[in-house]
């Protein structure tokens, strides 16, 4: 009895996976793997930089999808159609975000690690500003000590020389 009720129900189930592939078909023009992570890859950095800086695109006249189409010579119809033959198959899928993912947090790293070098360049700078006008400080008022001590002597030796002309 429990055979019969399973029974169909494994048929079922082996026509579904066996025709998994098949929900899709390929697009004619289907865009390679590599080159789509890619896309995929220059589509969320154009996505940050809108985010971040929402008019940066517009003060350029960068529109992101005209950009990318340009950049990779592939038409919206075309993206379209790989982007949902890829997402069809979702392990795959995964697996090329997964690969989009790493090359942002790569790329991420590297960018905070420029970013804490400059910050030490301008801290170096700014100490290295601040030491010379420190000196230029100390020099001007050692300059002044120097004219006021050599006014000193001059008034000095100019008062001797009036008591010594005086009978």
């Amino acid at each position: 009895m429990k055979i019969k009720k399973i029974l169909p129900l494994l048929i079922v189930l082996s026509i579904f996976l066996s025709c998994k592939k098949e929900i899709i078909k390929t697009p004619n023009h289907l865009i390679e793997k590599e080159k789509m992570v890619n896309i995929m890859y220059d589509l969320s950095l154009l996505e940050a930089i809108k985010i971040q800086n929402p008019t940066s695109l517009d003060t350029f006249n960068i529109n992101a999808n005209d950009y990318i189409f340009k950049k990779y010579k592939i038409d919206s119809i075309q993206f379209a159609q790989s982007n949902i033959y890829y997402a069809a198959d979702s392990e795959e899928y995964n697996k090329m975000f997964e690969k989009m993912k790493a090359r942002l947090d790569k790329n991420k790293s590297l960018v905070e690690t420029l970013i804490k070098n400059k910050k030490k360049k301008d801290d170096l700078l700014k100490k290295k500003k601040e030491k010379l006008k420190i000196k230029r400080e100390a020099d001007s008022i050692k300059k002044v000590k120097k004219e006021l001590k050599t006014a000193k002597e001059a008034d000095s030796i100019k008062k001797v020389k009036e008591r010594k002309l005086r009978p």
